[in-house]
Protein backbone atom coordinates (compact mmCIF):
# COMPACT_ATOMS: atom_id res chain seq x y z
CA UNK A 1 0.00 0.00 0.00
CA UNK A 2 1.48 3.44 -0.93
CA UNK A 3 2.46 5.57 2.00
CA UNK A 4 -0.42 8.41 2.15
CA UNK A 5 0.45 12.12 2.18
CA UNK A 6 -1.28 15.46 1.66
CA UNK A 7 1.29 16.98 -0.70
CA UNK A 8 4.10 15.62 -2.17
CA UNK A 9 6.53 17.84 -3.73
CA UNK A 10 8.89 16.44 -5.99
CA UNK A 11 12.68 18.84 -6.12
CA UNK A 12 14.59 20.74 -3.43
CA UNK A 13 14.99 23.78 -5.98
CA UNK A 14 14.30 27.21 -5.18
CA UNK A 15 10.31 27.10 -4.87
CA UNK A 16 9.96 23.51 -3.36
CA UNK A 17 11.46 23.94 0.46
CA UNK A 18 9.80 27.01 1.12
CA UNK A 19 6.34 25.36 0.18
CA UNK A 20 7.46 22.20 2.04
CA UNK A 21 7.43 24.17 5.07
CA UNK A 22 4.76 26.24 4.81
CA UNK A 23 2.12 23.56 3.90
CA UNK A 24 3.86 21.72 6.87
CA UNK A 25 3.06 24.39 9.39
CA UNK A 26 -0.66 24.41 7.69
CA UNK A 27 -0.85 20.86 9.38
CA UNK A 28 -0.46 18.82 6.25
CA UNK A 29 1.56 16.01 6.11
CA UNK A 30 4.41 16.85 3.28
CA UNK A 31 6.77 14.11 1.26
CA UNK A 32 9.97 15.67 -0.55
CA UNK A 33 12.11 14.45 -3.08
CA UNK A 34 15.26 14.95 -4.25
CA UNK A 35 17.24 12.60 -6.51
CA UNK A 36 20.77 14.20 -5.79
CA UNK A 37 21.63 17.91 -4.85
CA UNK A 38 19.76 19.76 -1.82
CA UNK A 39 19.38 23.19 -3.00
CA UNK A 40 18.52 22.67 -6.77
CA UNK A 41 20.74 24.26 -9.70
CA UNK A 42 20.83 28.16 -7.56
CA UNK A 43 22.65 26.29 -4.80
CA UNK A 44 24.85 23.94 -6.41
CA UNK A 45 25.50 24.83 -9.86
CA UNK A 46 23.75 28.38 -10.04
CA UNK A 47 23.97 31.67 -8.75
CA UNK A 48 25.95 30.97 -5.52
CA UNK A 49 28.23 29.28 -6.70
CA UNK A 50 29.15 31.03 -10.06
CA UNK A 51 28.75 34.62 -8.17
CA UNK A 52 31.12 33.49 -5.73
CA UNK A 53 33.20 32.99 -8.43
CA UNK A 54 32.72 36.26 -10.13
CA UNK A 55 33.87 37.78 -6.74
CA UNK A 56 36.99 36.20 -7.09
CA UNK A 57 37.56 37.06 -10.54
CA UNK A 58 36.32 40.87 -9.38
CA UNK A 59 39.37 40.76 -6.53
CA UNK A 60 42.17 39.46 -8.91
CA UNK A 61 40.70 42.28 -11.59
CA UNK A 62 40.67 45.03 -9.08
CA UNK A 63 44.23 44.10 -7.81
CA UNK A 64 45.56 44.53 -11.37
CA UNK A 65 44.22 47.87 -11.01
CA UNK A 66 45.66 49.24 -7.91
CA UNK A 67 47.95 51.22 -8.81
CA UNK A 68 45.29 53.52 -10.48
CA UNK A 69 43.68 53.96 -6.91
CA UNK A 70 47.60 54.63 -5.83
CA UNK A 71 47.26 51.34 -4.53
CA UNK A 72 51.59 49.50 -4.84
CA UNK A 73 51.56 45.88 -4.99
CA UNK A 74 54.76 43.91 -5.22
CA UNK A 75 55.07 41.66 -7.69
CA UNK A 76 52.21 40.14 -10.27
CA UNK A 77 49.17 38.95 -9.20
CA UNK A 78 48.29 35.33 -9.01
CA UNK A 79 45.40 33.58 -8.70
CA UNK A 80 45.48 30.41 -6.30
CA UNK A 81 42.39 28.32 -8.79
CA UNK A 82 42.27 25.76 -5.73
CA UNK A 83 41.85 27.97 -2.92
CA UNK A 84 39.11 30.16 -5.38
CA UNK A 85 37.42 26.31 -5.40
CA UNK A 86 37.93 25.73 -1.88
CA UNK A 87 36.01 29.30 -0.86
CA UNK A 88 33.07 28.31 -3.77
CA UNK A 89 32.56 24.91 -2.13
CA UNK A 90 32.70 25.74 1.31
CA UNK A 91 29.71 28.70 0.54
CA UNK A 92 27.93 26.19 -1.47
CA UNK A 93 28.08 23.57 1.38
CA UNK A 94 27.02 25.78 3.83
CA UNK A 95 23.91 26.36 1.60
CA UNK A 96 23.24 23.01 0.19
CA UNK A 97 23.43 21.36 4.12
CA UNK A 98 21.67 24.19 5.47
CA UNK A 99 18.41 23.06 3.02
CA UNK A 100 18.84 19.45 3.56
CA UNK A 101 18.84 20.25 7.48
CA UNK A 102 15.84 22.28 7.57
CA UNK A 103 13.94 20.02 5.68
CA UNK A 104 15.08 16.71 8.10
CA UNK A 105 14.00 18.91 10.72
CA UNK A 106 10.55 20.24 9.48
CA UNK A 107 7.63 18.53 11.62
CA UNK A 108 5.34 16.72 9.33
CA UNK A 109 7.37 16.73 6.36
CA UNK A 110 9.30 13.35 5.68
CA UNK A 111 12.38 13.55 3.30
CA UNK A 112 12.86 10.98 0.42
CA UNK A 113 16.29 10.97 -1.25
CA UNK A 114 15.98 9.47 -4.63
CA UNK A 115 14.61 9.11 -8.24
CA UNK A 116 10.83 10.20 -8.09
CA UNK A 117 8.70 8.89 -10.95
CA UNK A 118 4.82 9.59 -11.44
CA UNK A 119 2.54 6.42 -12.03
CA UNK A 120 -0.49 8.13 -12.43
CA UNK A 121 -2.03 11.66 -11.50
CA UNK A 122 -2.12 11.17 -7.81
CA UNK A 123 0.79 8.03 -6.87
CA UNK A 124 4.76 8.81 -6.94
CA UNK A 125 7.56 5.94 -6.90
CA UNK A 126 10.07 6.48 -5.14
CA UNK A 127 13.13 3.93 -4.47
CA UNK A 128 10.74 1.15 -5.34
CA UNK A 129 8.41 2.97 -2.45
CA UNK A 130 5.45 4.14 -3.31
CA UNK A 131 3.39 7.77 -2.12
CA UNK A 132 -0.01 9.13 -2.84
CA UNK A 133 -1.19 12.53 -2.31
CA UNK A 134 -4.40 14.65 -3.34
CA UNK A 135 -1.56 17.19 -4.25
CA UNK A 136 1.45 17.39 -6.45
CA UNK A 137 3.81 19.76 -7.32
CA UNK A 138 6.63 19.51 -9.58
CA UNK A 139 9.69 21.49 -8.53
CA UNK A 140 12.49 19.29 -10.74
CA UNK A 141 14.14 22.28 -12.58
CA UNK A 142 16.61 21.89 -15.26
CA UNK A 143 20.05 21.71 -16.61
CA UNK A 144 21.98 22.50 -19.89
CA UNK A 145 20.94 21.98 -23.25
CA UNK A 146 23.64 20.07 -25.64
CA UNK A 147 22.93 21.11 -29.04
CA UNK A 148 23.32 18.54 -31.62
CA UNK A 149 26.58 20.41 -32.91
CA UNK A 150 28.54 17.63 -35.49
CA UNK A 151 31.58 16.20 -33.54
CA UNK A 152 31.06 17.17 -30.23
CA UNK A 153 29.96 13.71 -29.28
CA UNK A 154 33.67 13.12 -29.82
CA UNK A 155 35.01 15.09 -27.58
CA UNK A 156 35.31 16.61 -24.10
CA UNK A 157 33.65 19.61 -23.30
CA UNK A 158 32.15 20.71 -19.55
CA UNK A 159 28.84 22.48 -19.11
CA UNK A 160 27.82 25.14 -16.11
CA UNK A 161 27.55 22.21 -14.15
CA UNK A 162 30.74 20.83 -14.59
CA UNK A 163 32.75 24.01 -14.29
CA UNK A 164 32.21 23.83 -10.97
CA UNK A 165 34.77 20.89 -10.56
CA UNK A 166 37.50 23.03 -12.04
CA UNK A 167 40.52 23.29 -9.15
CA UNK A 168 42.74 24.56 -12.18
CA UNK A 169 43.42 27.15 -15.02
CA UNK A 170 42.37 26.08 -18.41
CA UNK A 171 45.39 27.74 -20.67
CA UNK A 172 42.72 28.65 -23.63
CA UNK A 173 39.31 28.44 -23.04
CA UNK A 174 36.72 28.14 -25.70
CA UNK A 175 32.97 29.19 -24.34
CA UNK A 176 29.93 28.14 -27.48
CA UNK A 177 27.15 30.60 -26.61
CA UNK A 178 26.83 34.47 -25.64
CA UNK A 179 24.44 34.47 -23.28
CA UNK A 180 24.40 35.39 -19.89
CA UNK A 181 26.01 32.14 -18.91
CA UNK A 182 28.84 32.33 -21.27
CA UNK A 183 29.31 35.58 -20.65
CA UNK A 184 29.47 35.37 -17.20
CA UNK A 185 32.21 32.29 -17.62
CA UNK A 186 34.22 34.23 -20.14
CA UNK A 187 34.96 37.38 -17.77
CA UNK A 188 35.38 34.88 -14.93
CA UNK A 189 37.66 33.04 -16.76
CA UNK A 190 39.61 35.61 -18.61
CA UNK A 191 40.34 37.61 -15.68
CA UNK A 192 41.81 34.79 -13.54
CA UNK A 193 44.31 34.00 -16.27
CA UNK A 194 43.28 32.04 -19.34
CA UNK A 195 42.90 33.16 -22.66
CA UNK A 196 39.07 32.98 -23.53
CA UNK A 197 37.40 32.96 -26.83
CA UNK A 198 33.33 33.73 -26.75
CA UNK A 199 31.88 31.89 -30.20
CA UNK A 200 28.07 32.38 -30.57
CA UNK A 201 26.09 32.04 -33.81
CA UNK A 202 24.09 35.43 -33.54
CA UNK A 203 25.38 39.03 -35.07
CA UNK A 204 25.29 40.28 -31.67
CA UNK A 205 25.70 39.08 -27.86
CA UNK A 206 22.64 38.68 -25.77
CA UNK A 207 20.63 39.19 -28.51
CA UNK A 208 17.25 39.46 -26.61
CA UNK A 209 18.15 42.57 -25.10
CA UNK A 210 18.50 46.30 -27.09
CA UNK A 211 21.23 46.67 -29.43
CA UNK A 212 23.04 49.34 -27.37
CA UNK A 213 23.08 46.79 -24.42
CA UNK A 214 24.56 43.83 -26.20
CA UNK A 215 27.51 46.39 -28.18
CA UNK A 216 28.45 47.55 -24.75
CA UNK A 217 28.88 44.05 -23.20
CA UNK A 218 30.69 43.14 -25.95
CA UNK A 219 33.06 46.55 -25.19
CA UNK A 220 33.30 45.74 -21.77
CA UNK A 221 34.31 42.08 -22.02
CA UNK A 222 36.95 42.88 -25.20
CA UNK A 223 38.00 45.57 -22.99
CA UNK A 224 39.01 42.10 -20.22
CA UNK A 225 40.54 40.53 -23.09
CA UNK A 226 37.86 38.48 -24.04
CA UNK A 227 37.87 37.11 -27.94
CA UNK A 228 34.42 37.40 -29.47
CA UNK A 229 33.82 35.71 -32.74
CA UNK A 230 29.86 36.44 -33.44
CA UNK A 231 27.75 35.14 -37.08
CA UNK A 232 28.78 31.49 -36.65
CA UNK A 233 26.42 30.27 -37.97
CA UNK A 234 27.83 26.41 -38.67
CA UNK A 235 30.13 25.14 -36.44
CA UNK A 236 31.56 21.60 -35.83
CA UNK A 237 34.35 20.63 -33.15
CA UNK A 238 36.57 18.00 -33.77
CA UNK A 239 39.67 16.42 -31.28
CA UNK A 240 42.97 17.78 -32.16
CA UNK A 241 45.28 15.58 -30.13
CA UNK A 242 45.28 17.38 -26.87
CA UNK A 243 43.00 20.32 -27.48
CA UNK A 244 39.68 21.19 -29.47
CA UNK A 245 38.92 22.60 -32.04
CA UNK A 246 35.48 24.62 -33.28
CA UNK A 247 35.42 24.63 -36.57
CA UNK A 248 33.11 28.15 -37.50
CA UNK A 249 31.43 29.62 -40.97
CA UNK A 250 31.92 33.89 -39.94
CA UNK A 251 32.20 36.80 -42.03
CA UNK A 252 34.99 37.43 -40.36
CA UNK A 253 38.62 36.07 -39.19
CA UNK A 254 39.61 32.64 -39.17
CA UNK A 255 37.55 29.79 -39.63
CA UNK A 256 38.62 27.73 -36.57
CA UNK A 257 39.38 28.45 -33.36
CA UNK A 258 41.48 25.98 -31.03
CA UNK A 259 41.31 25.67 -27.42
CA UNK A 260 42.44 23.63 -24.37
CA UNK A 261 39.30 23.41 -23.35
CA UNK A 262 35.45 23.75 -24.28
CA UNK A 263 32.82 24.62 -22.19
CA UNK A 264 29.04 24.72 -23.99
CA UNK A 265 26.42 27.40 -22.88
CA UNK A 266 23.78 27.53 -25.25
CA UNK A 267 20.77 27.20 -22.60
CA UNK A 268 18.82 25.19 -20.69
CA UNK A 269 16.72 22.33 -20.85
CA UNK A 270 13.80 21.43 -18.15
CA UNK A 271 13.92 18.14 -16.28
CA UNK A 272 10.92 16.33 -17.13
CA UNK A 273 11.90 13.53 -19.69
CA UNK A 274 11.95 11.11 -17.21
CA UNK A 275 8.94 11.87 -14.66
CA UNK A 276 6.56 9.79 -16.12
CA UNK A 277 5.03 12.60 -16.66
CA UNK A 278 2.90 10.75 -19.65
CA UNK A 279 1.38 8.64 -16.85
CA UNK A 280 -0.30 11.21 -15.07
CA UNK A 281 -1.39 12.96 -18.31
CA UNK A 282 0.53 16.15 -17.65
CA UNK A 283 1.40 18.09 -20.57
CA UNK A 284 4.29 19.23 -21.99
CA UNK A 285 5.12 21.51 -24.57
CA UNK A 286 7.52 20.86 -27.80
CA UNK A 287 10.79 21.86 -25.54
CA UNK A 288 9.67 19.51 -22.53
CA UNK A 289 8.18 22.20 -20.29
CA UNK A 290 5.21 21.60 -18.11
CA UNK A 291 2.20 23.34 -19.37
CA UNK A 292 0.87 25.39 -16.70
CA UNK A 293 -2.09 28.51 -16.16
CA UNK A 294 -1.78 31.69 -14.42
CA UNK A 295 -1.25 29.99 -11.10
CA UNK A 296 0.86 27.07 -12.25
CA UNK A 297 -1.50 24.31 -12.35
CA UNK A 298 -1.42 21.75 -14.95
CA UNK A 299 -3.80 20.50 -17.07
CA UNK A 300 -4.15 17.22 -14.37
CA UNK A 301 -6.42 18.65 -11.43
CA UNK A 302 -4.01 18.41 -8.14
CA UNK A 303 -0.64 18.82 -10.05
CA UNK A 304 1.49 21.80 -10.03
CA UNK A 305 4.49 23.23 -11.84
CA UNK A 306 7.24 25.15 -9.96
CA UNK A 307 10.54 26.93 -11.42
CA UNK A 308 12.47 26.18 -14.37
CA UNK A 309 10.45 23.12 -15.46
CA UNK A 310 6.97 25.32 -16.19
CA UNK A 311 8.92 27.55 -18.46
CA UNK A 312 7.50 30.58 -17.17
CA UNK A 313 10.68 32.02 -15.99
CA UNK A 314 14.28 30.82 -15.69
CA UNK A 315 15.39 32.35 -12.41
CA UNK A 316 15.74 31.64 -8.88
CA UNK A 317 13.38 34.69 -7.98
CA UNK A 318 10.93 33.63 -10.17
CA UNK A 319 11.12 29.83 -8.93
CA UNK A 320 10.42 31.57 -5.56
CA UNK A 321 7.34 33.38 -6.57
CA UNK A 322 6.05 30.56 -7.78
CA UNK A 323 5.87 29.02 -4.33
CA UNK A 324 5.06 32.90 -3.45
CA UNK A 325 1.67 32.10 -6.08
CA UNK A 326 0.85 28.68 -5.10
CA UNK A 327 0.65 28.86 -1.52
CA UNK A 328 -1.38 32.26 -1.34
CA UNK A 329 -3.76 30.53 -3.46
CA UNK A 330 -3.77 27.43 -1.46
CA UNK A 331 -3.61 29.00 2.03
CA UNK A 332 -4.32 32.38 1.95
CA UNK A 333 -7.58 32.67 -0.55
CA UNK A 334 -5.40 35.70 -1.91
CA UNK A 335 -5.50 34.96 -6.08
CA UNK A 336 -2.20 35.27 -6.96
CA UNK A 337 -0.71 35.09 -10.57
CA UNK A 338 2.25 34.54 -12.90
CA UNK A 339 1.20 37.30 -15.05
CA UNK A 340 1.06 39.82 -12.07
CA UNK A 341 5.16 39.81 -12.21
CA UNK A 342 7.35 42.46 -14.40
CA UNK A 343 10.23 40.57 -15.82
CA UNK A 344 13.40 41.07 -14.29
CA UNK A 345 16.61 39.98 -13.90
CA UNK A 346 20.66 40.66 -13.80
CA UNK A 347 23.58 39.98 -15.74
CA UNK A 348 26.66 39.65 -13.17
CA UNK A 349 29.45 40.59 -15.39
CA UNK A 350 31.25 43.47 -14.33
CA UNK A 351 30.13 46.06 -14.14
CA UNK A 352 26.58 43.92 -13.78
CA UNK A 353 23.62 44.30 -16.01
CA UNK A 354 19.91 44.94 -14.25
CA UNK A 355 16.92 44.57 -15.84
CA UNK A 356 13.29 45.25 -15.46
CA UNK A 357 10.12 45.47 -17.94
CA UNK A 358 10.30 46.18 -21.56
CA UNK A 359 13.23 46.67 -23.90
CA UNK A 360 13.62 49.79 -26.13
CA UNK A 361 13.10 47.36 -28.97
CA UNK A 362 9.62 46.58 -27.54
CA UNK A 363 8.14 49.25 -26.64
CA UNK A 364 8.80 50.45 -30.17
CA UNK A 365 6.95 47.12 -31.48
CA UNK A 366 3.87 48.01 -28.86
CA UNK A 367 2.98 50.78 -31.04
CA UNK A 368 2.39 53.65 -27.89
CA UNK A 369 4.17 56.83 -27.34
CA UNK A 370 7.16 56.62 -25.48
CA UNK A 371 10.11 58.93 -24.04
CA UNK A 372 13.53 57.30 -23.05
CA UNK A 373 15.70 58.77 -20.62
CA UNK A 374 19.62 57.76 -21.12
CA UNK A 375 22.87 58.45 -19.15
CA UNK A 376 26.49 57.33 -19.36
CA UNK A 377 27.77 55.75 -16.27
CA UNK A 378 30.77 58.90 -17.16
CA UNK A 379 28.39 61.32 -15.62
CA UNK A 380 27.53 59.78 -12.59
CA UNK A 381 29.39 60.58 -10.10
CA UNK A 382 29.55 57.71 -7.83
CA UNK A 383 31.06 55.67 -11.02
CA UNK A 384 33.77 58.34 -11.59
CA UNK A 385 35.42 58.24 -7.89
CA UNK A 386 34.96 54.88 -7.51
CA UNK A 387 36.96 54.33 -10.84
CA UNK A 388 33.76 52.40 -12.52
CA UNK A 389 33.08 54.22 -15.40
CA UNK A 390 31.58 51.73 -18.05
CA UNK A 391 28.21 51.35 -19.25
CA UNK A 392 24.57 53.37 -19.19
CA UNK A 393 21.58 53.96 -17.47
CA UNK A 394 18.00 53.77 -20.08
CA UNK A 395 14.60 54.28 -18.56
CA UNK A 396 11.24 54.06 -20.96
CA UNK A 397 7.64 55.55 -19.93
CA UNK A 398 4.47 55.83 -21.44
CA UNK A 399 4.08 59.29 -22.77
CA UNK A 400 0.48 59.54 -21.65
CA UNK A 401 -0.11 57.67 -18.24
CA UNK A 402 4.04 58.51 -17.33
CA UNK A 403 3.93 54.74 -15.84
CA UNK A 404 7.93 53.19 -16.21
CA UNK A 405 7.91 50.58 -19.28
CA UNK A 406 11.23 48.84 -18.41
CA UNK A 407 15.19 50.15 -17.98
CA UNK A 408 18.25 48.50 -17.96
CA UNK A 409 21.20 49.87 -15.82
CA UNK A 410 24.07 48.50 -17.15
CA UNK A 411 27.26 50.03 -14.79
CA UNK A 412 28.48 49.71 -10.97
CA UNK A 413 25.53 49.17 -9.09
CA UNK A 414 23.01 47.95 -11.50
CA UNK A 415 22.17 44.69 -10.13
CA UNK A 416 20.95 47.03 -7.29
CA UNK A 417 19.94 49.87 -8.46
CA UNK A 418 17.71 48.33 -11.22
CA UNK A 419 14.98 47.99 -7.72
CA UNK A 420 14.84 52.03 -7.52
CA UNK A 421 12.85 51.27 -10.66
CA UNK A 422 11.30 47.90 -10.75
CA UNK A 423 9.37 48.82 -7.02
CA UNK A 424 7.70 52.02 -8.28
CA UNK A 425 6.33 50.07 -11.47
CA UNK A 426 5.06 47.48 -8.86
CA UNK A 427 3.39 50.61 -7.65
CA UNK A 428 2.12 51.21 -10.54
CA UNK A 429 2.81 55.09 -9.96
CA UNK A 430 4.27 57.37 -12.66
CA UNK A 431 8.01 58.21 -12.96
CA UNK A 432 7.14 61.26 -11.00
CA UNK A 433 7.03 59.35 -7.65
CA UNK A 434 10.71 58.76 -7.66
CA UNK A 435 11.94 62.06 -10.34
CA UNK A 436 10.55 63.94 -7.33
CA UNK A 437 12.13 61.93 -4.96
CA UNK A 438 15.45 62.88 -3.04
CA UNK A 439 18.00 60.74 -3.03
CA UNK A 440 21.28 60.33 -1.54
CA UNK A 441 24.70 61.70 -2.73
CA UNK A 442 27.01 60.46 -4.17
CA UNK A 443 25.08 57.71 -5.24
CA UNK A 444 24.08 55.69 -8.63
CA UNK A 445 20.23 56.20 -7.46
CA UNK A 446 20.32 59.67 -7.46
CA UNK A 447 20.96 60.26 -11.13
CA UNK A 448 17.84 58.48 -11.52
CA UNK A 449 15.59 61.43 -11.22
CA UNK A 450 17.90 63.42 -13.26
CA UNK A 451 17.61 61.37 -15.95
CA UNK A 452 13.93 61.07 -15.86
CA UNK A 453 14.29 64.52 -16.31
CA UNK A 454 15.84 64.72 -19.54
CA UNK A 455 13.84 62.59 -20.93
CA UNK A 456 12.60 62.76 -24.66
CA UNK A 457 10.29 61.45 -27.14
CA UNK A 458 11.51 57.59 -28.75
CA UNK A 459 11.82 58.21 -32.09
Amino acid sequence: MPSKYDAIIIGTGQAGPSLAARLAKAGMRVAIVERKLFGGTCVNTGCVPTKTLVASAYAASLARRAAEYGVLIPGPIAVDMKQVKARKDAIVRRSNEGVESWLKKTPNCTVYEGHARLESPRIVRVNGELLEAERIFINVGGRAFIPPLPGLSEVSYLTNSSMMELDFLPEHLIIIGGGYVGLEFAQMYRRFGSQVTLVERDPRLIVREDEDVSETVQQILEKDGVEIRLRAECMAVEKRGERVAVRLDCAEGDREVVGTHLLVAVGRRPNTDDLGLEAAGVAVDSRGFIQVDDQLRTNVPGVWALGDCNGRGAFTHTAYNDYEIVAANLLDNDPRRVSDRIPAYALYIDPPLGRAGMTEAEARRSGRKALIGKRPMTRVSRAIEKGETQGFMKVLVDAETRRILGAAILGIGGDEVIHSILDVMYAGAPCTVIQRAVHIHPTVSELIPTMLGEMKPLA
